[in-house]
């Protein structure tokens, strides 16, 4: 699914990521671990196809070198990213968002685009499935949402848009514990052996709910570390200066 080799990434002259290596295959979950600073996000954003980084080494997606492909074809291959710290984007009803997103990935399949009420019917499938009131998505897009309602609304997209690989950037940040499960769920729910996923955390807790095949530690900008989910365990209990 995905090869990285010895990447390197840097912007504004400040060098983050050193030497990255990485490999997931088709139905792995890899969860990347480690301190602030470290380059986990930056990892997210390099996969992603966010703008601004000077890249170099190598980035494979399915036998195609990532860095040659721009983000929206990246979405459209299937690269779903769920934010950190999602934006609201006001006068964008967030139906029409995800609609108009769906059928961009379909149209690039060469699938006919869903109507309007087959992608409502959609919508109330994979809502109900996560317990998310439908009411949300009738408001502009992440506009007054509290953060346990953007994330959730992160997770109903991933479902919707159906990707192969998956990134959640610190997806469980400052959730109480019934959103988690609501992130759990539709993770877990959309496990098979075709997509994959990258979860990025700072806490075991959501690896509780959500069992990843390989832990790693990130720390200054390179892998130090990989292990089951009882590394994440380990690295609770003691952190992660001991493994510098």
């Amino acid at each position: 699914m995905l090869e990285i080799k010895n990447l390197q990434a840097s912007i504004n002259n400040k060098s983050i990521l050193k030497g990255l290596n990485l490999v997931i295959k088709p139905g792995e979950l890899h969860a990347i671990m480690g301190p602030n600073g470290s380059g986990k996000s930056t990892l997210a954003n390099v996969l992603s196809g966010k703008i601004g980084y000077e890249i170099s080494g190598e980035l494979n997606f399915r036998g195609e070198d990532l860095k040659k492909i721009p983000v929206e074809k990246r979405a459209q291959k299937g690269i779903f990213l769920a934010f950190q710290y999602p934006l609201e984007i006001p006068g964008v009803n967030t139906n029409i968002f995800l609609k108009t997103s769906l059928n961009s990935i379909r149209k690039s399949k060469g699938k006919q685009a869903l109507d309007t009420l087959a992608f409502l019917k959609l919508v109330r499938e994979k809502s109900s499935e996560l317990g998310i009131d439908e009411e949300i998505l009738s408001r502009q897009l992440n506009v007054g949402f509290s953060g346990g309602e953007k994330k959730k609304n992160e997770i109903l997209q991933m479902k919707i848009l159906d990707p192969n690989f998956s990134i959640l950037d610190e997806t469980d940040s400052g959730l109480d514990i019934d959103a988690l499960k609501i992130v759990a769920k539709g993770v877990n729910s959309s496990r098979d052996s075709k997509k994959s996923f990258l979860v990025i955390t700072h806490y075991q807790r959501l690896l509780d709910y959500i069992k990843p095949d390989f832990v790693h530690v990130l720390s200054d900008g390179k892998i130090i570390k990989t292990g089951c989910g009882e590394l994440a365990q380990e690295l609770e209990k003691t952190g992660y200066k001991k493994l510098n």
